[in-house]
């Protein structure tokens, strides 16, 4: 019993002092203490496969793993993401800095400086998203810019997508650029 309360002492420390580095987001260190001790279980490198039929959808790493609700929901800090698609192939990769992982309804929430490349160069950063296992599509009613090789940029307010960034539906639109356009015989 005091191994695991001296355990979920240094993870409060440890993610109160993570939180408490952030001067912009207010009372961060204020809620950290409760989730802590409302926490079932917090792993350190921990890594969960996101599965949909048996077939490989995501692998999310996470720093710090909080786990709540009899196991069926994790906070996670400092997260990195691979997104797979039907043949296994890795599609593109995910950073942030906070997540939420529910296994009850099959979803996966980033928030913090999210920022995904897919394998072929395209990059999305965002505030925020969800990711739905079942559907396997990415999605935010959120800021964004996403680029694209050959200087192509768009910013907008919302947006679906696969995690590829290969089919992407846009809410709204505020600006976009286009790079250099070739035609033929020139």
């Amino acid at each position: 019993m005091r191994v695991v309360v001296l355990v979920l002492a240094f993870a409060g420390a440890v993610v109160v002092a993570a939180c408490g580095s952030d001067p912009g987001t207010p009372g961060a260190g204020a809620n950290v203490a409760a989730i802590v001790d409302s926490a079932d279980q917090v792993a350190f490198g921990s890594r969960t496969l996101l599965t949909d039929n048996g077939l490989l959808r995501a692998e999310v790493f996470a720093d710090t793993a909080l786990f709540m609700e009899n196991n069926t929901r994790a906070s996670l800090r400092v997260v990195h993401a691979d997104f797979f698609g039907a043949t296994g192939a890795k599609e593109a990769t995910l950073t942030a800095k906070v997540g939420n992982l529910t296994q009850r309804n099959g979803t996966f929430e980033a928030w913090g400086n999210v920022i995904i490349t897919s394998v072929d160069g395209r990059v999305l950063k965002t505030p925020m998203i969800k990711f739905l296992q079942s559907q396997n599509q990415i999605m935010s009613d959120s800021s964004f810019v996403l680029t694209e090789p050959g200087e192509k940029e768009m910013r907008g307010v919302g947006f679906r997508a696969d995690p590829n960034l290969s089919a992407v539906q846009v809410l709204r639109v505020q600006e976009g650029r286009g790079g250099v356009v070739r035609l033929p015989n020139e």
